[in-house]
């Protein structure tokens, strides 16, 4: 058996942060997984190092569901967002290194390819509906089949997903959190005429998708998807908070608009109502957030009974190796939806050296043993960690409000 017989935890800041742990054998077999937790990075570090490290060492690396089970079962403090961040690291890992074991890539563990490859949806972004449009349609000249809209309000200083740079965006901006202001009503009149002018200017061959980033009440979400029916958006992504899923009723009532949620899921339970209910369309749970590969097959079995399709998280704060073991599981699942895809900038790229690439909106993981990842220990070490906060977000009375 390959016995694990090291564990460490890396805490490296290449323009983000980013944790990774890497986990070694008795016969120099290493597996590496993404336990990156945007805003509390260290959180997640320290569960790591002082409760899960020591219970690895002498493993056998091969028993991942076992192994699954015992940080799920045996800590008794179940779930949440830093407990199944860090039993998601340890399962990338362990799927890493059976991977390379067996000199296949993760894929090809998980039942083989379902499909050629991997399709995915950029971010088009600008201060203003013109500037979201150009940047799409660069997006589409690309080869893109998707991309997500997001653009500047009217009267607004700031817009959740909407950065200074068309391809790179962080916004986990600052040492303590940045305090936006927010109009509901200024940003449900500018939504539908961002979608008029990107379906005149970029046609109907292209899916375009759109996140609310949970900013509205069941029944003003409703009223959004009612006024976008006309132009066909692929999905509403995050309409509102998801704690009370019954909310997403309500919305269903109002709308033919398909609504995807879950990205702040971290278990199968957050979503359990939504998927049996029909309430949702895509479940964007992701890897390292809702406990790794094993757990996240377990809620696309379950979507899948329902149509429930997947649409994975992956923005810039889910590092490369996180991404590796999304697109292993895309790959793989049959009721595979859509990928989001935030590129890495080159610094994140050359600490985490990679095998996936991308073609005509398209993604593969690629061939190589394992996830087809890795880090550069010594370039990460270059980059030390930088504390970042999330901002918060208030109405123009300054009541605080869903970021």
């Amino acid at each position: 058996m390959p016995k694990i017989v090291s564990a460490k935890v890396i805490v490296t800041c290449p323009g983000r942060n980013f944790v990774t742990l890497k986990i070694t054998c008795d016969d120099g077999t290493t597996g590496v997984g993404d336990a990156t937790l945007n805003g509390r990075e260290l959180a997640v570090a320290s569960y790591l190092a002082d409760h899960v490290v020591p219970c690895l060492i002498g493993r056998d690396a091969h028993r991942i569901e076992d192994i699954w089970q015992y940080l799920y079962k045996g800590a008794y403090w179940r779930r949440g967002p830093v407990t199944m961040t860090a039993i998601a690291a340890v399962d990338m890992a362990l799927w890493d290194i059976k991977g390379k074991l067996a000199g296949l890539p993760v894929y090809q563990l998980l039942g083989g390819a379902s499909r050629e490859g991997v399709m995915v949806y950029g971010h088009a972004n600008g201060t203003s509906i013109e500037d979201t449009v150009n940047v799409a349609l660069e997006y589409q000249a690309q080869g893109y089949k998707a991309i997500r809209l997001q653009c500047g309000v009217p009267g607004m200083a700031s817009t959740y997903g909407v950065s200074k740079d068309k391809y790179f965006y962080e916004p986990a901006d600052a040492d303590l959190p940045t305090e936006n202001v927010w109009s509901t009503s200024k940003y449900l009149r500018v939504v539908p005429e961002l979608f008029k002018a990107a379906r005149e200017a970029l046609g109907w061959d292209v899916h375009l998708l759109h996140d609310i980033h949970h900013r509205l009440t069941p029944i003003e979400a409703g009223r959004l998807g009612s006024d976008l029916e006309a132009y066909r958006p692929f999905w509403l992504e995050d309409a509102t908070p998801a704690e009370n899923q019954e909310a997403f009723r309500l919305i269903r009532q109002h709308t033919t608009a398909p609504l995807a949620v879950g990205e702040i899921f971290n278990s199968i339970w957050d979503a359990k109502d939504l998927i049996e209910n029909q309430l949702i369309d895509y479940i964007r749970a992701t890897v390292v957030h809702a406990g790794g590969i094993t757990h996240l097959r377990r809620i696309a079995a379950l979507a899948d009974l329902y149509q429930v399709r997947t649409g994975c998280h992956g923005a810039t704060d889910l590092s490369p190796v996180c991404m590796a073991a999304a697109l292993h599981f895309d790959l793989s699942v049959p009721n595979f939806g859509i990928q989001e895809y935030m590129r890495h900038t080159p610094e994140t790229d050359a600490v985490f050296p990679h095998a996936y690439t991308f073609a005509d909106g398209m993604m593969h993981p690629g061939d190589a043993p394992g996830l087809g990842v890795d880090i550069d220990e010594d370039l990460a070490a270059q980059y030390e960690y930088k504390r970042a906060f999330l901002p918060v977000n208030r109405l123009e009375d300054g009541t605080l409000h869903s970021w």
